[in-house]
């Protein structure tokens, strides 16, 4: 998963997640109340497609894992210095990403 997210590899991406996974996210954009959720593998690949092909740079820290739980932090920066914090949580099922919450936030 670190080496898919620093190397923007969507297609490495992609293939963690299960078939019918769940990827919900909070951010500016979507608030809480009505986040941004994206179920099945194809959606969840055309979003990591997007996100994968911006000009920026992508680093994962505090990285951990409890039996079937991952969480870490995702920071990122633009060429421009614009930066992007995603703070990340996954349940993972048959060695496969069945769900995941990120709440994101970025400059201005």
């Amino acid at each position: 998963m670190r080496r898919g997210i620093e190397e923007r590899d969507a297609a490495r991406l992609v293939e963690l997640y299960a078939e019918d996974a769940e990827l919900r996210l909070v951010d500016l954009l979507h608030p809480p109340s009505n986040p941004k959720i994206l179920r099945g593998r194809e959606q969840i690949g055309e979003y990591l497609d997007d996100v994968c092909a911006r000009d920026m740079t992508h680093r994962v820290e505090r990285l951990t894992t409890e039996g079937d739980r991952i969480a870490f932090t995702e920071n990122c920066e633009y060429p421009g210095g614009s930066r992007v914090l995603c703070l990340a949580t996954l349940h993972v099922d048959g060695g496969y990403i069945v769900r995941e919450v990120g709440v994101q936030v970025w400059d201005e």
